[in-house]
């Protein structure tokens, strides 16, 4: 069908967003004759295309460039024929038997029987022109400690945040790194009382109280960090060999806030032990649902039974 302004199209499975969770629940999509449509969203491959080296993903001994990693879930997605398409989706009715999603600001609306969601989460940033210059250059810059840490094996590192996942990357780096410096911004975390013990009794991690990053050193590598105490302006550089952020990760799933259901941050919230979400015949997969766990093999896992809930659905409907 060619391109056409305001072009309608019926689908028997939409695909949101790629990385993992979505080309895996691809591959199972197109695989069961369920003809998917994916569109990939503003950042194809998601989260893994700023990650320069995946070590833990099974299948990959020598590891694997994160970019890379994704082009191959592409093409095995591809070679199932499912339909990968750049565009984003901008707005959406998912109430009724038929879901409507418009492209690209109406440039095109799919028509579909069931949609997948696999736009994932994005990590939040503190937004220094330092930071980004070197997590885009792979050079020491990341927000998963278990997805980056052991690259650190023996190092120092700093790490931000104040919360239960700062808490809990910082005491995962301590296992790896020689010191980890814990950048807090205020005179207390906002944590829960039994992570803030577990990190303040670790003798390798050092807690820089009311301390803010001024800026990330190093031209093509972390080399260390500039801090300021924020009570008494005091500057001061801490030579490390990484930086992690842990403030926090926002999901991407602000088209979809008023039609299903989400905790209060976001994150949508399936029917247990299943992807299904509170809206029959929509489905969900990968970091969109998971704030626990945030790893490619988790959500592979997810877009797995995403795809597969989704045939479900619709053989008992006679669409399959």
């Amino acid at each position: 069908m060619a391109n056409q302004e305001n072009e309608i199209e019926r689908v028997k499975c939409l695909i949101i967003g790629s990385g993992p969770a979505g080309y895996t629940a691809a591959i199972y999509a197109a695989r069961a004759n369920l003809n998917p449509v994916m569109y990939v969203g503003p950042e194809p491959g998601g989260q893994l295309t700023t990650t320069t080296e995946v070590e833990n993903f099974p299948g990959y001994p020598q590891g694997i460039d994160g970019p890379a990693m994704m082009e191959e879930f592409k093409a095995q997605a591809e070679r199932f024929d499912t339909d990968v398409r750049f565009g984003v989706a901008t707005k959406t009715d998912l109430s009724g038997d038929i879901k409507t999603v418009e492209i690209d600001n109406g440039k095109k609306t799919i028509e579909a029987h069931t949609v997948i969601i696999s736009t994932g989460a994005s990590a939040k940033w503190l937004g220094l022109e330092s930071e980004q210059r070197l997590r885009e250059k792979g050079g020491g810059v990341s927000a998963c400690a278990v997805c980056d840490g052991f690259f650190y094996k023996g190092l120092e590192v700093a790490i931000v945040g104040a919360g239960d996942s700062a808490c809990e990357e910082g005491s995962y780096l301590a296992k790896l790194c020689k010191k980890v410096h814990m950048i807090v911004r205020r005179d207390k975390m906002r944590a829960s009382k039994i992570m803030q013990e577990r990190v303040k009794g670790m003798d390798n991690i050092e807690i820089h109280w009311n301390t803010e990053t001024e800026e990330v050193l190093g031209d093509d590598e972390v080399t260390g960090i500039r801090v300021v105490n924020n009570q008494t302006g005091e500057k001061k550089e801490i030579p490390v060999q990484g930086f992690f952020v842990a403030i926090g990760h926002k999901p991407n799933t602000d088209i979809f806030k008023g039609q299903i259901d989400m905790d209060d941050v976001g994150y949508i919230t399936p029917v247990l032990g299943t992807a299904q979400t509170s809206l029959p015949g929509v489905f969900v997969g990968g970091d969109a649902a998971d704030k626990h766990y945030r790893q490619a093999v988790t959500a592979a896992g997810t877009g797995c039974m995403a795809a597969l809930d989704a045939e479900r659905y619709l053989a008992e409907r006679g669409l399959a």
